[in-house]
């Protein structure tokens, strides 16, 4: 009764859908879809199911395989059947042995927020303005 309360809507495994997926609380996907998916709620890709989406969720836990970027507010689970290919950010990220990941991944505070991995990473570079006194000199 409880995985049914985080996941109220299920994705049947004989289902296949395409275009944009929305919505509040969770989604259990057993089938195929292909396009987008935004939420703050939870998403569980399960053994049998298959995206090529770009994922935004709250929480993302992958049993079978998505092809796409995943964002997710908190947690993204990659279980020991998990097929991942595109680009993570997430705040916690969980790879059981046996999992398969094929991309890039930005984890920790401030990771998943739109560009905030973006801006720490150019910090540095911002510091590279020490090279004007060698201008100066020309």
């Amino acid at each position: 009764m409880n995985e049914s309360d985080n996941f109220p809507t299920v994705i049947g495994p004989d289902a296949k859908f395409k275009g944009e997926l929305a919505f509040e609380n969770g989604v259990k996907i057993l089938g195929g879809f292909e396009g987008s998916i935004s939420t703050k709620g939870n998403l569980l890709v399960a053994s049998e199911g298959v995206i090529q989406a770009d994922v935004e969720a709250g929480t993302v836990v992958v049993e079978g395989e998505i092809n796409g970027n995943v964002a997710a507010a908190d947690l993204v689970e990659l279980k020991n059947t998990a097929r991942l290919q595109g680009d993570l950010r997430c705040e916690r990220l969980i790879v059981v042995d046996g999992a398969s990941f094929v991309g890039h991944c930005n984890v920790g505070n401030g990771a998943s927020g739109k560009g905030g991995a973006v801006k720490k990473a150019g910090a540095p570079a911002e510091q590279a303005p020490a090279a004007k006194p060698d201008e100066e000199d020309r």
